[in-house]
């Protein structure tokens, strides 16, 4: 059964313990604080595994727990850092928070490894504690918590063009012909069971890849049939062709079809209706003078008033099958060249960030200082040097009030910021 959706429980390891402990030698009378730091817990990783193409796996071990970090030893010994836990997952993977929805990764485009939570920080051991005033510290530092997540998978297969139609309209017959893809054919009236990808050559371009995106019946977007299993390979095509069955050898009307794919794909995301379209009029051969109304006419005087171009052609006998692929490269030329990536819009990192301290003051006339363990985190995770991560600093300072507090405190423009002991900027508003 191919699985294209899951839903795990992941956990990143505790962070080991400080430890308090005090020198003890023959001669030495009063040996110091000599406890160490704990060990750092392991992070949760996820990672592409291009030898993947389905979440099998994830049916059967729904829960991921990293290696906690060791507590620290006497005689200054660091604790040893839990072990990093790797999570293999085939590329197209889109992880989201399964209460928000949001995207927390795309594994995709080249983005091959995320650290999705990270495990906690070892706690400091008791030497860090001792003063002038308190110099047999008794206590230590505790490791920073676990973090745990609920996370859904999906499977969005990638392909720069979508074959859409009802089943045994010769959608795998159409793949087999155009690509290198060997879908299994046969006169199925329910639907093919996997996605299936195929690469297709044309003869003086870069070609593009083609997917027979299965489970298209009416309800499809409700659940009925499989329908609702896989129209999310939909969400990453540029290309949309509609495979239909203008010959009505089904019994089948291919007007109708299409306005009821169309349905379906609306209900599922209004988005992909934006996507340019073309219709495959598939089964010209089986089209016999004299039967009547000439179908292909009609999709063409119902669909191309709509900018929705229809091809004439037969999968089987290879009719009109070219003129059709060079049309998609050419539509294809056109847009974007960037693939179909789902932007993040959940950081987990954030959902701890909530308790954290956070103190914002100002040092001198010209200087303001915002520290604590909820800056620290925030610049931990975020690149600053990427547009996006620039971006969700900007939101991060604005919707935690920092701008706000310092405001109020009388910065001018020009000032200095000091964020914790990672960096500093100009403010100007």
């Amino acid at each position: 059964m191919f699985a294209d959706r899951a839903t795990i429980f992941i956990k990143s390891g505790k962070g080991g313990d400080g430890h308090v402990s005090f020198r003890r030698e023959l001669f030495v009378a009063a040996g110091g604080p000599d406890g160490g730091d704990g060990g750092r817990g392991g992070d949760i990783i996820f990672e592409v595994d291009k030898g993947l193409n389905t979440l099998n796996e994830f049916r059967h071990i729904r829960k991921y727990v990293a290696e906690s970090g060791s507590e620290g030893g006497k005689a200054l010994c660091h604790g040893k850092d839990g072990e990093d836990l790797i999570i293999k997952v085939p590329e197209g993977t889109v992880i989201y928070d399964d209460v928000s929805g949001k995207v927390i990764a795309d594994m995709s485009n080249g983005n091959n490894r995320e650290v999705i939570l990270k495990g906690g920080r070892g706690g400091r051991g008791n030497k860090w504690y001792a003063t002038p005033t308190m110099q047999v510290p008794k206590y230590a530092q505790p490791g920073q918590e676990a973090k745990e997540l609920t996370v859904r998978l999906e499977l969005k297969v990638i392909a720069d063009v979508g074959l859409v139609g009802f089943p045994n309209v010769g959608k795998s017959t159409f793949l087999s012909r155009v690509s290198n893809a060997k879908p299994k054919i046969a006169n199925y009236h329910f639907t093919t069971l996997n996605p299936n990808l195929g690469v297709v050559d044309l003869e003086g371009t870069d070609g593009f890849v083609i997917a027979d995106i299965p489970g298209l019946i009416e309800g499809a977007s409700e659940g009925i049939g499989l329908g609702h299993e896989f129209l999310r390979h939909i969400e990453r095509t540029k290309v949309i062709i509609h495979i239909v069955d203008a010959a009505g050898t089904e019994g089948r009307d291919p007007v109708e079809d299409i306005r009821t794919i169309n349905a379906e794909l609306a209900a599922y995301n209004p988005e992909l209706l934006k996507r340019p379209q073309i219709i495959a009029a598939n089964k010209i051969d089986a089209i016999y003078a004299g039967d009547g109304e000439d179908p292909v006419k009609r999709l063409k005087d119902t669909f191309e008033p709509e900018g929705i171009e229809v091809y004439p052609i037969s999968a089987v006998t290879g009719k009109g099958v070219k003129e059709l692929l060079y049309k998609v490269k050419k539509m294809l030329d056109t847009l974007d060249k960037e693939p179909v990536v789902f932007e993040r819009e959940y950081f987990p990192e954030e959902m701890y960030d909530k308790e954290a301290s956070l103190n914002v003051y100002k040092e001198t006339n010209h200087v303001y200082v915002v520290e604590g363990e909820k800056i620290e985190r925030m610049l931990g995770y975020t690149n600053l040097d990427d547009e996006k991560g620039f971006a969700f600093f900007q939101r991060f300072l604005k919707e935690n009030g920092i701008i706000d507090q310092l405001t109020q405190m009388g910065i001018e423009e020009g000032d200095t910021v000091r964020l914790g002991e990672y960096m500093e900027f100009d403010f100007y508003f």
